[in-house]
């Protein structure tokens, strides 16, 4: 009678597995990664081009008129005073926030109304439409500016604010159209339609489910256009003959003339126009960053 003997496997300890061979560190970096030096050395580069204009602009804002110096030292305010009372740009500062606030807010809106039609519903001309979308990024701003200027002509609206609102608002649609529209589609569509089996009108679970999703892409927008409007000469340069209503881009080049230019002045109206800019970006910039990369997932 024949008998087989069973094998016992006796499993191994762990501990007791040997692990494998790490790579040197020298060899880990030449493969994984780069030197520290190579990704030190070109932003240092960078940031050091970028920081020398803005220090210029500095010294000439600080510094007495007529010195000479590199550091700032005494410092004065003159030349914020000086822009802030005799130049108007307390005006001009008021004008800009109320163009800026206004364009925000009209883009935001159509914006949001027509993407989440290009999200969410199919027409025959939808291929068309967002086509001639792109295709009008291409056109610039500057060829606007005379069948704007004979619209608004005929509506009675030049030397009035409401055209540069208008006018950015339309400049902006385009691409906000087409961004809104890549945020919606990453809301799922299942959302709404629970919300309807629940009751709700598509207003309401538009409003209740997908508005509260699209907070980053909203802030997104909304920055962009309201720093375009901030930053754009041309329509305001056209459009406003009157210096109480011009803008900061319109203030800042009344003072340069053909004769000579005004460097503190000029240096301190720069702060006053960037100063609003970077406190938009210093709050916004996670929403920012977070808007932009969740609308170009889908589009």
């Amino acid at each position: 009678m024949i008998t087989k003997e069973a094998t016992v496997i006796v499993p191994t300890p762990v501990d007791d597995i040997p692990e494998p061979p790490r790579p040197h560190r020298k060899q880990r970096r030449a493969w994984d990664e780069a030197p520290r030096w190579q990704i030190y050395l070109p932003l240092g580069i960078y940031l050091v081009f970028t920081l020398i204009p803005f220090y210029w602009i500095l010294l000439f804002a600080l510094r007495p008129a007529g010195s000479t110096s590199l550091v700032p030292w005494p410092m004065t305010l003159d030349h914020f005073e000086k822009v802030w009372t005799e130049r108007a740009f307390g005006t001009y500062f008021e004008n800009s926030i109320l163009v800026g606030v206004a364009t925000l807010v009209m883009t935001t809106l159509v914006a949001l109304a027509g993407g989440y039609a290009l999200a969410r519903f199919d027409f025959k001309v939808k291929r068309a439409f967002m086509l001639a979308l792109l295709c009008s990024q291409f056109v610039p701003g500057a060829l606007l500016l005379v069948p704007l200027f004979q619209i608004f002509a005929e509506l009675q609206m030049i030397n009035s604010l409401g055209s540069v609102i208008i006018a950015e608002t339309v400049f902006q649609l385009p691409l906000s159209m087409i961004l809104i529209s890549g945020f919606i589609k990453n809301v799922p569509y299942s959302l709404e339609e629970a919300a309807w089996v629940d009751g709700c009108n598509r207003f309401t679970a538009f409003r209740v489910v997908v508005l509260p999703l699209l907070r980053p892409g909203l802030i997104a927008v909304g920055s962009f256009a309201f720093v375009h409007s901030w930053n754009h000469f041309l329509f305001a340069l056209m459009f406003l003959s009157d210096q109480g209503k011009q803008t900061i881009p319109v203030g800042l080049n009344t003072l340069m003339s053909a004769d000579s230019v005004d460097l503190g002045a000029l240096a301190a109206g720069g702060i006053i126009a960037a100063v609003p800019v970077v406190i938009v970006f210093a709050f916004i910039q996670k929403w920012l960053i977070t808007g932009f990369s969740a609308g170009a997932v889908k589009g």
